[in-house]
């Protein structure tokens, strides 16, 4: 293989992070619409149980996440980087077009929340295999005094996927009365993003495979397994599931779950929500490459430890000041500074997972101990919240967020940073 130009590799860094933009547009868009259609799957006239009801089937969606990971992980260490990638982005166009084309439960009653998990099953595979495949490609594509910035990509493409979603709401709620949305509005999204899912697999057939693969391949390293994973590498497995765990669950609280928290807690009406959290989440996915970009030059820990100090000290008083919060604008200030606090995690966790392993388990050792910690803490985010929303005892969601930071806090300290001994050895 010959060197890649920087030129070619600012190519193959865009290409892949279009890709995984759809990804995570299809991914969210079920978050962001769940206002509207969880009554078509859901009916019961409780706003709050169709909401959980809709929680509990994103957060099913995290359960194939692990398995996503393990399968794909593997794949993408055997077959390549680019490979994994493109039959995740094909997962993630059949489970959009379900949902969109799947008739409500007044048509086909129970089977319609039956397909509507199985979509969800599908888009938790490839999501599973897309974040390591994905957060695998780009940190070995970035050269070595760029690979926080460069990498940060990852989550600006999954943010950015977020916002998209946000801002299809946004139009459709300007364009179409509340009634039509609920209806029917509600799938197109869904049909936008299997539209663009398509595209992407012909750009990602036409992506660059990594150095580092091809070396691990050259070499005849052992081939990638889970048992080798847990086996040869315990430690930096049990790290990232312990460095995820805060990290994510406080990403979720502070994003997904805090549209829904505006509404049924502050009080906001669905479109000043809606608003508010798309503004948060634009500024704050602007972020992510500078701190990505200062990781590179003071490193990795001390973007963490930061998170982990000021997320366990400030998500007690920023819940807390939000619920009797009246100005869309101060609403917005508080969900900012959360998103802020989490910036020091997910603008370059991509990357310290994968400085953690060598090239030959590097997909699977990043996606696998990622997708359990996030299916357990990062996709049950929002069925936890309305749990204890609903038993009459929100505010134990805010110490359980506080709790789970800590922990990774405690990770943190005790890590290596990755920057200065790092296992991608190809600049």
């Amino acid at each position: 293989m010959q060197p890649l130009t920087q030129r070619h590799r600012l190519r193959s860094i865009i290409g892949g992070s279009a890709g995984n933009l759809v990804e995570w547009y299809d991914w969210y868009a079920y978050s962001a619409f769940s206002l509207y259609f969880a009554q078509a799957f859901f009916p019961s006239g409780d706003r709050t149980l169709e909401q959980l009801n809709s929680a509990a089937v994103f957060a099913v969606g995290f359960v194939m996440r692990p398995i996503g990971a393990w399968v794909m992980g593997i794949y993408a260490d055997r077959h390549g980087r680019k490979a994994g990638l493109t039959l995740s982005v094909t997962l993630m166009c059949l489970g959009s077009m379900m949902i969109a084309l799947t008739p409500g439960y007044a048509q086909i009653g129970n089977a319609a929340p039956v397909i509507l998990v199985l979509a969800r099953l599908l888009q938790g595979l490839s999501v599973g295999g897309e974040y390591g495949a994905s957060a695998t490609y780009l940190s070995e594509m970035a050269g070595r005094d760029r690979r926080g910035f460069y990498s940060s990509f990852q989550y600006v493409t999954l943010i950015s996927g977020q916002l998209v979603a946000l801002c299809v709401l946004l139009v459709l709620q300007r364009l179409m009365p509340a009634s039509a949305l609920e209806q029917w509005g509600w799938r197109i999204p869904f049909a936008i993003g299997g539209v663009l899912a398509v595209a992407v697999f012909y750009i990602r057939r036409g992506l660059a495979e990594t150095q580092s693969f091809h070396n691990a391949q050259a070499e005849g390293a052992p081939k990638s397994s889970a048992w080798a994973l847990f086996r040869i590498y315990p430690r930096q497995a049990l790290m990232v599931m312990a460095l995820t765990a805060g990290g994510t669950l406080a990403f979720y609280a502070y994003s997904t779950y805090m549209q829904k928290f505006l509404v049924n807690t502050a009080g906001f009406g669905r479109e000043t929500a809606t608003a508010i959290t798309a503004a948060a989440l634009f500024v704050y996915m602007l972020l992510q490459p500078v701190a990505g970009a200062l990781s590179d030059r003071i490193g990795r820990k001390p973007l963490m430890v930061a998170f982990g100090i000021f997320g366990a000290a400030l998500t007690w008083p920023i819940f807390t000041t939000l619920e009797s919060v009246r100005s869309p604008y101060a609403a917005f200030l508080l969900v900012l500074a959360a998103l802020i606090i989490v910036t020091g995690y997910t603008s370059i966790n991509a990357v310290v997972k994968a400085e953690m392993f060598p090239a030959h388990i590097r997909a699977l050792g990043v996606a696998l101990p990622y997708a359990l910690a996030n299916a357990m803490f990062g996709g049950t985010a929002e069925y936890v919240a309305l749990w204890f929303k609903r038993e009459g005892m929100e505010r134990g969601f805010y110490v359980y967020v506080t709790a789970m930071i800590l922990v990774s806090l405690i990770a943190y300290l005790r890590m290596r940073d990755t920057r200065r001994h790092s296992l991608i050895l190809e600049d």
